[in-house]
């Protein structure tokens, strides 16, 4: 990912910040002669809500849409698996959502980074409660000569935002984001594969984890109470909350936020198939 991390350090030191109120002119629709061109050839990163969002448009299994539409890499920063969405293998590389006149079969439920575009976001920030340096700015497009920027429509940072209903999408990843910025991480403490893998499964394969949380012996281990267990049975939000708020906080950083009902935590977190003292 070192290309990911020079992007990165190119648009903390280029980029124009733009605040809420700044504006730009833009829009995108069927009429614009590129309509649907920005759709291919690109890495988009999916957050665990946007895996959410996405598999329940499907309505398949986070375990069928991962094996069908992403594929995963690892980011050397902090060792966390990122989900990347699989472009069609033609030659034109384009989005398995989009059609060929460029409408998406997904739009109320299209990723995080497909809302924001052409607004991107940059933080320098390297921990929680690091106030660090944060801003939006004009995805650069002179690759691919977006016409979306000679429209005659004018409006704000914050009007496109909520336009692309952008606050939803942040909220519901606000945990999974506080997470990635965990002093463990960013400390660059070893992991080991086993939590690598546990915390992939519980934020990107919600089934995957779901099945474990019901059906392995974690119930037996673990003191849930049964309201949160019946919202864990059909609340995909919920369980993802659980998963990255109680679960991985407790089993990659040792954090109390999950009480044990048998004290032999090894022996715990073994019958769940996963070694904790990588």
């Amino acid at each position: 990912m070192e290309n990911f991390e020079a992007y990165k350090e190119q648009i903390l030191k280029n980029s124009q910040r733009l605040a809420a109120e700044d504006k730009f002119k833009f829009a995108c629709h069927p009429g614009v002669s590129c309509f649907g061109k920005c759709c291919a050839n690109v890495n988009i990163f999916l957050t665990p809500y946007d895996v959410l969002r996405m598999k329940n448009a499907k309505d398949i299994s986070s375990t069928e849409f991962l094996k069908e539409y992403a594929f995963p890499l690892s980011l050397e920063e902090n060792q966390l698996p990122v989900v990347l969405l699989k472009m069609t293998e033609d030659e034109e590389k384009k989005c398995p959502f989009v059609s060929d006149d460029g409408i998406c079969s997904i739009y109320d439920d299209r990723p995080w980074a497909c809302r924001m575009y052409p607004i991107g976001l940059a933080s320098s920030k390297t921990g929680v409660g690091d106030e660090g340096e944060e801003f939006c700015f004009i995805v650069d497009e002179s690759d691919t000569l977006c016409r979306g920027f000679e429209e005659d429509n004018e409006l704000t940072v914050k009007e496109w935002m909520d336009s692309q209903d952008v606050g939803t999408f942040n909220r519901k990843s606000e945990s999974y984001m506080q997470f990635t910025l965990h002093p463990h991480l960013q400390e660059k403490k070893e992991l080991g594969e086993g939590k690598i893998q546990m915390f992939f499964t519980a934020c990107y394969d919600l089934d995957g984890f779901r099945k474990i949380v019901l059906e392995s012996t974690f119930l037996d281990r673990f003191e849930v109470n049964d309201e949160i267990i019946e919202q864990l049975k059909t609340d995909d939000e919920a369980l993802l909350e659980f998963a990255v708020t109680k679960w991985l906080r407790f089993a990659l950083f040792r954090e109390d936020t999950m009480i044990i009902k048998d004290a032999e935590i090894e022996k715990s977190a073994r019958s769940l198939g996963w070694k904790t003292d990588d």
